[in-house]
């Protein structure tokens, strides 16, 4: 019985070495692109035809920044699945939700009404503050988010802010934490339909292929080609997850940066200008 075991737990560790076969032509090409960052930064890209991947520092923990919004949505719309909220839902904003900042929700006049789907819009399209807290809180706050992640196998992705017990991660890592290879393959297991359940796991794909914020991963790659995906930046850290499906590229992509020495917020930034290259290196790889 125990031969049987071994033979077993092997065959295992085999299939995934294999699952996670490295491109050693394209990770060569992007190491030699990030050499000089001013910062740490960490990669993972998938080819979702053959398996093969990128990882560089893949499993280290980066800081979400807004990234987090896809735990996020994972929470609301595990609350949907369970009849608890309604996706056509007219919510009351009230004053006390406002986040400080430019954020169109937080204009809105107290009691006004709003549905819950366009308050999903907010936190993912233009990436909203007070409507990505306001959602947090529906749905169940980070405690309850965090429990969804870990019954999905992760273990590094967490809500940090508003959420007990957490506190130390967040003077670390801020609102949120992960790895590279975490989110991408968030990401993946949305687009295979594995998150709550296919019909909402297509529905937030859907939600996350209308990103505003289109300047730096997003840029390279043809218009007329499906992205669903997440940016998060703060002064120290710029991050961006994507998965890409069109003209025969099938792949994920994740870049997170932190202690980054160029805090500046032009689109000249360092790590920004790096995201673009990969991401350029990445969709012309997949595309020859």
């Amino acid at each position: 019985m125990t031969k049987v075991l071994v033979t077993i737990f092997f065959s295992f560790c085999c299939i995934c070495l294999l699952a996670q076969k490295i491109d050693k032509k394209l990770q060569k090409r992007i190491e030699e692109t990030i050499q000089g960052f001013n910062g740490s930064i960490g990669i993972y890209i998938k080819n979702l035809k053959n398996n093969k991947v990128v990882a560089i520092n893949s499993d280290s923990i980066f800081p979400t920044a807004s990234m987090v919004k896809i735990p996020i949505l994972i929470g609301v719309m595990d609350k949907i699945n369970r009849g608890e909220l309604d996706y056509r839902q007219k919510l009351q904003y009230r004053d006390s939700l406002l986040y400080p900042g430019v954020d169109i929700l937080g204009s809105l006049k107290d009691t006004a009404k709003i549905e819950l789907g366009k308050v999903i819009m907010l936190m993912l399209t233009l990436s909203d503050n007070t409507a990505s807290l306001w959602l947090q809180t529906l749905a169940g706050k980070g405690t309850r988010i965090n429990e969804i992640l870990d019954s999905l196998g992760f273990k590094n992705t967490r809500v940090n802010s508003r959420t007990p017990g957490r506190e130390l991660n967040r003077t670390q890592y801020g609102w949120g934490q992960t790895t590279p290879t975490e989110m991408a393959t968030i990401m993946e297991k949305i687009y295979r339909g594995e998150v709550v359940n296919k019909e909402r796991s297509f529905q937030m794909l859907r939600l996350l292929g209308r990103n505003y914020w289109d300047e730096h991963a997003i840029s390279q790659i043809p218009p007329d080609v499906f992205i669903a995906s997440k940016n998060g930046a703060v002064d120290e850290s710029r991050s961006e997850v994507l998965l890409v499906n069109g003209r025969g590229a099938q792949y994920l992509f994740c870049v997170c940066t932190k202690n980054n020495k160029d805090q500046s917020w032009q689109n000249t930034n360092e790590a920004w200008t790096l995201t673009r290259k990969i991401s350029k290196i990445t969709w012309d790889y997949f595309n020859n």
